[in-house]
């Protein structure tokens, strides 16, 4: 954005003296920076948060704390889901775009029951969504929440639906009905579990309301294909005192899939770009819409269908998803994008450097070593492992950067390999002094030999070939 246009929204580029002007001044240290312009400088770039800094909570910096918040808050705001260590952060996001700085509060990933399937048929789908588990670059994939849906209309089945539901999982809940009476009997049924309620529309707006209010639950405000609609029932809500919203503003799969994103474009970018309030609430979408008029469809296209949607409304802006299908092969790859839409784009992913071990190591183990960029490490690491081999695996500080890069833009050099060495302690634990290096590595390896002292062994370029090439190279 321009600063004309940053002007014209009336969003303001925040600094740190803005925000120093506001802090006691103190340089008192318990927040755990060096000084106030120290924390003023974190803050801005949202590594800490304003609560960090004991005396700003004092009365008589009240005034200065408020006006922090106020300069603060994210252009969508934070909804929380549920309670206690499972609950969701939905929204929350600064900005519209991710190069323009970072997305917080990763895309919710719900799976539907409903209140006319069998309590057998929910327990396993509960136990499918809280089972599906994939580790991924030092990241453990999951699914999030559990939509339940009445489609009886039966305010009994629904209470009972719930009530299952509440008794198999602590997973946040959101529950669906447009029906207030059914809806508050599945809210009896779990009181304290601040579920998302779904959804209050033009007919229903006010019951529903009431029981957001009642029950202090975050509710959906739902017109679909009519934004202004949806505006002006987040107003009406807001001023009837509903402070927590998720706007729902229609799925439309097939030829309508254009009109769907241009719905959730408009209003994400009316609240970073434009700094319309009322547009600045977390999205849901409903991808799991393929299924509610698949017709003759076969079943594997309309599960395709809703992955493919599924993908586009992360892209897109959606801040929480409501899916069906249970399959793997759906659900991974889009976990698997929403993790790497929601990593910081200035810090690439890494690991910590040091001296990592593979099985039972002795004196005569290989020891190799690569960068700490997550990615090439994790390759690296399962391709140790899937072998069985016992291994020293030495990780080397690049600045996140892989191997081929890090060589080219200095951010491996052969001393960093050389203090990378003596730092791990691996000298202590073999006797030989043989260093397998990555084939990527090969133009630094006489620099690696004269800083480190150990013989270097050029490595294959790709790690699935090390268990070949220890088999028929490797010699303590």
């Amino acid at each position: 954005m321009t600063e004309r246009e940053g002007k014209k929204a009336g969003i303001k580029e925040l600094s740190p003296i803005d925000i120093y002007k506001l802090l006691p001044k103190t340089n008192c240290k318990e927040c755990g920076q060096e000084n106030c312009m120290a924390f003023a400088t974190k803050i801005v770039n949202r590594e800490v948060s304003i609560d960090q800094c004991p005396p700003l909570r004092k009365k008589e910096h009240e005034k200065a704390y408020k006006q922090l918040k106020e300069m603060l808050k994210p252009a969508v705001k934070e909804v929380v889901v549920g309670v206690g260590e499972k609950a969701v952060k939905l929204g929350g996001k600064l900005v519209m775009y991710r190069h323009e700085f970072t997305y917080f509060n990763p895309t919710a990933i719900a799976i539907d029951v409903t209140d006319e399937m069998s309590t057998d048929e929910i327990a396993n789908r509960i136990k499918r969504a809280e089972q599906f588990s994939y580790e991924y670059i030092g990241y453990t994939l999951k699914l999030d929440m559990i939509a339940v849906r009445s489609t009886s209309g039966d305010a009994e089945k629904f209470k009972a639906a719930v009530k299952k539901v509440a008794e198999t999982t602590q997973l946040p809940l959101i529950l669906c009905s447009l029906n207030a009476n059914v809806l508050e009997s599945g809210l009896m049924a779990a009181p304290k579990a601040r579920p998302l309620l779904y959804a209050a529309t033009l007919d229903n707006w006010k019951d529903m309301a009431e029981l957001a209010l009642m029950y202090n639950c975050p509710l959906v405000v739902s017109a679909p294909n009519d934004l202004d609609t949806l505006v002006s029932l987040a107003k009406t809500l807001l001023a009837y005192g509903v402070q927590d919203l998720v706007l729902d503003p229609g799925t439309f799969l097939n030829d309508g899939l254009a009109d769907t994103l241009n719905n959730f474009t408009m209003l994400r970018r009316a609240a970073c770009k434009g700094g319309e309030e009322l547009a600045g609430f977390p999205l849901m979408g409903v991808p799991m819409v393929a299924w509610m008029d698949k017709g003759d469809t076969a079943e594997e296209i309309v599960k395709w269908r809703e992955a493919y949607s599924a993908a586009i409304l992360i892209v897109r802006y959606a801040d929480v998803v409501v899916m069906h299908g249970t399959d793997g092969w759906a659900l991974l790859p889009n976990t698997v994008l929403r993790q790497n839409i929601y990593t910081d784009p200035r810090k690439p992913v890494a690991v910590e450097p040091g001296l990592k071990v593979f099985g039972t190591p002795d004196e005569n183990s290989p020891v190799f070593f690569t960068t700490n960029f997550a990615l090439t490490y994790y390759t690296v690491a399962s391709d140790i492992e899937s072998s069985k081999m016992n291994a020293y695996l030495v990780v080397v500080e690049t600045e996140g950067s892989a191997v081929d890069s890090g060589v080219a833009g200095r951010k491996l050099t052969a001393d960093k390999v050389a203090d990378a060495i003596k730092a791990s302690g691996v000298e202590s634990k073999v006797k030989h002094r043989k260093l397998i290096i990555p084939g990527k590595a090969s133009r630094i390896s006489g620099e690696i030999e004269e800083l480190s002292g150990w013989k270097v062994l050029v490595g294959p370029r790709d790690s699935s070939e090390i268990p070949k090439y220890i088999i028929d190279k490797w010699q303590p």
